[in-house]
């Protein structure tokens, strides 16, 4: 008699082990594909405030007039950093690349003064840009501007190609991570149907039996998480060491956000799994146990 217990324990055992694995990996997953999507948006946010729109300004600004323009312009809701270059930095600058300096034969530095303006993401597009430029070029300082108009609708394109694979990615996996757990739960709720009936003949209501399920499913979904957490830090301390510069993107809010996102979802699905196989079971006549 201990003999088939310890069996039937060692049983119970390895469905909750497996049930454990199959959880985790499942989660890990998931959490990657939060985590590339929170990642993305931030990337995108990343590069398209490191895009330069170049305003050139008049030989005839002087620096104390082009600080007041670079103030004026830092209270605009478009501008995210501006640098200001004079015309003994861009000359400087230009010397070095061509490895010559115009000026020795021209007689004058060619070069003007400009401001280097990094837009806010939600402005780095076309049509935010021809009104930011007829905006600036209106004010009398200024002699020209230059930006990359066709790098920009490229950015754009290819970043809203990327975050909607990404989002279809995610849509799919949380259907097949949904499949998956359901099945392992509903194996692991099949191996005790009779129990389940027995406690329905004796009177036992259905929350009364389904509460040790979803307990121990829920302690299953927690265990699963914690260790899909764990996994995926490791993967971004990782990450980290080779690429140091990746908090810039992958910030502490993309962190929070994939942690709880995998824990709320661990005992979320496999509590729900639970209560559906419970259900399934407790819906079933006696002869019926015996058919599946």
């Amino acid at each position: 008699m201990s003999k088939n217990k310890r069996k039937a324990r060692s049983r119970r055992g390895l469905q909750v082990v497996t049930l454990c694995i199959s959880t985790t990996m499942v989660l890990v997953l998931l959490g990657m594909v939060v985590f590339f999507v929170l990642s993305a948006h931030n990337l995108s946010a990343h590069m398209k405030e490191n895009l330069t729109v170049t305003v050139m300004l008049k030989d005839s600004v002087s620096l104390n007039d082009a600080r007041h323009f670079c103030r004026d312009l830092y209270h605009r809701p478009y501008s995210h950093n501006i640098d200001y270059i004079s015309k003994e930095q861009a000359k400087r600058e230009q010397v070095k690349e061509l490895g010559s300096d115009p000026s020795e034969f021209l007689g004058f530095n060619p070069f003007p003064a400009t401001l280097e303006i990094k837009l806010n993401a939600d402005y780095a597009n076309r049509d935010s840009l021809k009104w930011i430029a007829k905006e600036i070029r209106k004010d009398s300082r200024v002699s020209d501007m230059a930006y990359m108009e066709d790098l920009m609708d490229k950015v754009n394109a290819n970043l809203s190609r990327v975050s909607l694979i990404l989002l279809v990615l995610a849509v799919l996996l949380t259907f097949v991570s949904f499949s998956l757990i359901s099945n392992t739960v509903r194996l692991s709720v099949y191996a005790n149907r009779f129990v389940i009936h027995t406690m329905k003949l004796v009177g036992a209501s259905w929350g009364f039996i389904r509460r040790p399920f979803l307990r121990q499913a829920m302690g299953v979904g927690l265990i699963a998480a914690i260790l899909a957490i764990a996994i995926l830090g490791a993967c971004y301390y990782a990450l980290w060491v080779i690429q140091p510069g990746v908090d810039e993107i992958v910030t502490w809010q993309v962190l929070s956000i994939t942690a709880g996102a995998v824990l709320l979802f661990g005992l979320i699905i496999t509590a729900l799994c639970a209560w559906l196989a419970v259900n399934k079971f407790l819906r079933m006549r006696a002869r019926e146990l015996y058919k599946i």
